[in-house]
């Protein structure tokens, strides 16, 4: 893992791949680790409150999970009430916000205009991360130690963090401008990373692969390659080499399933050497997928699949494996700076 000095991490992922639960189980490390630490999303789904099982979110941060001295906060960040709050706060529109919304003014400038909605959702991101010190005020006062944020999906992220590019034909100067110059210099800089969530698929690992190429092209740092639901190796090889021959002989693991009290017949052997069959084609593809990964330089942390779904506790456990990672990373750096 690349824990050390990194503030903001922004977790992507091509749909499907649980981007949203790598997101909320890296929170929850971190909160382990003593931190207090913002989780945001910026898509409306909700992904945060279903996964922590808590109310839905919206713009007022809320703490929704406590662990070892810590805590995770979340929020829900909406492009229509950043917007508002944005105009408030350089306009002084008072009233006249009001009369916007009710035209259709604030719907029509966060469609129209998704650079503009971009740098918006992710100045709200920006600001939690410039909270430095203890001061207080109104509406901000929870000062964070790190930030999570739950982005959209590889095949829009780079699009979505190239806030400059985006605002370069609207905005050549005025605070959008220097709002987005300030966002570019946070997300390029060393307090950030962005991790790439996938699974041992072909689709997966080949929309990471290309995500990867495309975010270093804009200049931002690439954090960590986050394997999920990778499948364990149940079966030793020499069962798998005999599942794979369809002359072997079987009448040792009939006698075992005999032995067991179950009913031997043709369904029963047959659907389980399938399964192990199927298995192990899995295990040779996630192989495979992995050597893909590894070519990209970049740490590789491996999350099991967890059966049933992702309940508290087995978030908590996501959780306790990623901090594991991140802990084996440190001891290996001190290893190598001892040898040096």
């Amino acid at each position: 893992m690349t824990w050390d000095g990194t503030r903001l991490h922004i977790v992507t992922g091509k749909g499907g791949t649980g981007k949203t639960t790598v997101a909320g189980a890296l929170a929850l490390a971190l909160a382990d680790t003593g931190k207090q630490v913002l989780l945001a999303e910026v898509e409306s789904r909700q992904g945060i409150s279903q996964l922590f099982d808590v109310p839905p979110l919206g713009e007022v941060e809320t703490r929704i999970a406590r662990a070892n001295g810590g805590a995770v906060w979340g929020i829900s960040i909406d492009a229509k009430a950043a917007l508002l709050e944005y105009l408030q706060m350089f306009y002084k529109l008072g009233m006249a916000k009001g009369m916007l919304e009710r035209f259709g003014v604030i719907d029509f400038a966060t469609t129209i205009a998704p650079g503009v909605r971009d740098v918006l959702l992710i100045g709200k991101v920006y600001e939690a991360a410039r909270r430095r010190t203890a001061r207080r005020s109104l509406h901000h006062d929870q000062i964070y130690d790190a930030i999570v944020l739950d982005a959209p999906p590889t095949g829009r992220i780079g699009r979505f963090l190239n806030v400059n590019q985006e605002v370069a034909g609207l905005a050549k100067m005025g605070p959008i401008k220097s709002q987005a110059d300030s966002i570019m210099q946070l997300l390029t800089g060393p307090e950030t990373a962005v991790h790439l969530v996938t699974l041992l698929e072909e689709m997966p690992v080949q929309e990471t692969i290309d995500a990867v190429a495309e975010l270093r092209g804009i200049g931002l740092p690439i954090g960590n390659i986050v394997v999920n639901q990778e499948r364990a190796d149940v079966l030793s090889k020499r069962a798998l080499k005999i599942l794979q021959d369809d002359d072997a002989d079987l009448s040792d693991f009939e006698s075992d399933l005999a032995a067991g009290g179950l009913r031997v017949g043709p369904t029963l052997v047959g659907g389980l050497v399938q399964a192990g069959r199927d298995l192990g084609d899995r295990l040779e593809l996630q192989q495979q997928e992995l050597a893909d990964l590894r070519a990209l330089e970049r740490p590789v942390v491996h999350l099991p699949f967890v059966p049933g779904g992702v309940d508290g506790g087995a978030l908590r456990h996501l959780a306790a494996e990623l901090k594991a990672a991140d802990s084996k990373a440190d001891s290996k750096a001190d290893s190598k700076q001892e040898t040096k």
